[in-house]
């Protein structure tokens, strides 16, 4: 048996070289609170029937908490001397429908990340089960959450190449979590990660689900703010919930806002489902933009476009602004906006037109 130890006051060293603070007293004594449960006589952890993927916990260092939810918290560490993110989740004691349901959702979780591999969705680093606390270990992106990285920067500023650059990144994640059968449910800023070379990918699987068995949203909790209007409902819901929620996102990188700041989750649900409202679009929106998002974030989910098309739209837009930087400024969307066709027209059109002059 290996001797466990979790190294709660280690100093974690940080991506700018700097060490990270030391756990506070209180944090340590609730960090602790929850470890108890992951160790056991110093023995190595492991579940049962789990091999597959349960972690070495003698092999896990716990740094400092990052982020933390209702029932989780999400702690930066080491794991076999790798950058880890780690997020531990709690059950609560009291309530033993929402234990079990954290548990399924556990499961689900890593379930579905055991199986997803591709550059644009974070990977699964090992797990440990350990009623009442669960354990998740992923890869550590240094970068932290795009909302994160939008709440820095000054509303409406991103340079339109990044926004595609972002875009695209979640489009391609997202094309290959639907071609799998699978639903996030939760697609958002918040659980969109950064790379230090600004990749993005798609995280947090927690209430993601296979369509086959996706059912429908009625007591599902999800965030009101992203959320088509259909969950919000609680109707039977399918792919295309997610592309509402892209069309949210897209928004947020072109604005670097919050959407419905003005109002509680509740009152933008209410906004959303009964005054069919959706953040506003700026007057400095590319029309290609305004037009992709517009799609997206439809009330009817059979005119939203699948993440194959608007993966070839973003990459046509680019494209295009590779060969003419004021593309976005010419651009005038095709009658069949299903293919969008006219990219290469519109270029030609304005070489053409600049040549003459």
């Amino acid at each position: 048996m290996k001797n466990f130890q979790f190294h709660w006051f280690k100093q974690i060293v940080a991506s700018n070289g700097k060490l990270e603070r030391r756990l506070s007293l209180g944090e340590y004594k609730r960090a602790v609170s929850w470890s108890k449960y992951l160790v056991s006589s110093g023995a190595e952890i492991k579940g049962e029937g789990e091999e597959e993927w349960s972690a070495d916990m003698s092999e896990l260092y716990i740094g400092n908490k990052f982020a933390s939810g209702k029932h989780s918290r999400i702690y930066r560490g080491v794991y076999k001397q790798k950058d880890v993110a780690i997020k531990l989740i709690s059950q609560p004691e009291e309530d033993g429908d929402l234990a079990a349901l954290l548990e399924k959702q556990f499961t689900s979780e890593v379930a579905l990340l055991l199986r997803l591999k591709h550059p644009n969705i974070i990977t699964l680093i090992g797990a440990c089960k350990k009623p009442p606390v669960f354990c998740i270990i992923t890869e550590y992106l240094a970068g932290g959450s795009l909302r994160k990285f939008l709440h820095q920067q000054v509303p409406y500023s991103l340079p339109l190449n990044l926004v595609l650059k972002l875009a695209l990144d979640i489009a391609h994640g997202m094309e290959y979590l639907h071609a799998q059968g699978i639903l996030h449910r939760d697609l958002k800023s918040e659980n969109l990660l950064l790379d230090e070379d600004m990749h993005v990918k798609v995280a947090d699987f927690g209430i993601s689900c296979l369509e086959s068995q996706c059912g429908s949203a009625k007591g599902f909790t999800g965030t009101y703010r992203w959320m088509a209007p259909e969950m919000i409902k609680e109707k039977h819901h399918t792919k295309k919930v997610d592309i509402y929620s892209f069309g949210i996102v897209l928004w947020e990188l072109l604005t670097a806002l919050i959407p419905f700041d003005n109002m509680t989750p509740e009152q933008a649900a209410f906004a959303v489902c009964q005054k069919n409202e959706r953040p506003p679009l700026p007057s400095t929106c590319p029309l290609a933009f305004r037009h992709l998002i517009n799609r997206c974030w439809s009330s009817n989910p059979n005119n939203r476009p699948h993440f194959e098309e608007i993966v070839s739209v973003l990459e046509r837009y680019a494209e295009s602004l590779e060969k003419d930087p004021e593309f976005f400024s010419s651009y005038v969307p095709s009658e069949d906006h299903h293919l969008i066709r006219c990219l290469p027209r519109c270029i030609a059109k304005r070489q053409s037109a600049s040549n003459k002059s």
